[in-house]
């Protein structure tokens, strides 16, 4: 089972890319000993449409186009809080229940479009803050990392 992180935008070298290759780095052993397989991220561009509703669109078309077979999870500031235990539950009922892959998704600056939200099969928020998408891709990662660990009994996640 894979685990893709779709994005919008490119992350420039600087703190938040090291962040993001590092737990990524950390993640891929981890998942593939857990029977997750790879740890992919990919980078849609943004769109250059002229309003935000159009951009949103656009971008919301092309992620939803590159997901995978399997359940789509979105970070967006309106979704639902989760705990890293409840969510490390729900990637081991995904893979356990033969899912092939799951999807990531992060937008752009000017967020989601409301059909990419009805397209998840679960809609995550880290707060109700808006937070650049860069600061989110780093904190998706981490979450991905601490479910792996969560499931293997790793000593990482304390509460």
């Amino acid at each position: 089972m894979r685990i893709l992180v779709l994005s919008v935008g490119r992350l420039k070298a600087g703190p938040e890319r090291a962040l993001v290759e590092r737990y990524g780095d950390r993640a891929a052993p981890l998942a593939r000993s857990l029977g997750f397989g790879a740890v992919d991220m990919a980078e849609l561009p943004e769109s250059a449409a002229r309003n935000a509703d159009q951009r949103k669109a656009e971008e919301g078309r092309a992620l939803l186009a590159r997901c995978l077979p399997g359940p789509v999870v979105v970070f967006d500031e309106r979704g639902a809080s989760c705990t890293s235990d409840d969510f490390a539950g729900k990637f081991a009922r995904w893979r356990d229940g033969g899912e092939t892959a799951i999807n990531l998704v992060i937008g752009g600056p000017d967020g989601l479009d409301p059909g990419v939200r009805k397209a998840a099969a679960l809609v995550l928020s880290f707060g109700t803050m808006t937070m650049p998408h860069q600061i989110v891709r780093a904190l998706v990662l981490e979450q991905v990392y601490r479910c792996l660990t969560i499931l293997a009994g790793h000593p990482y996640h304390r509460v």
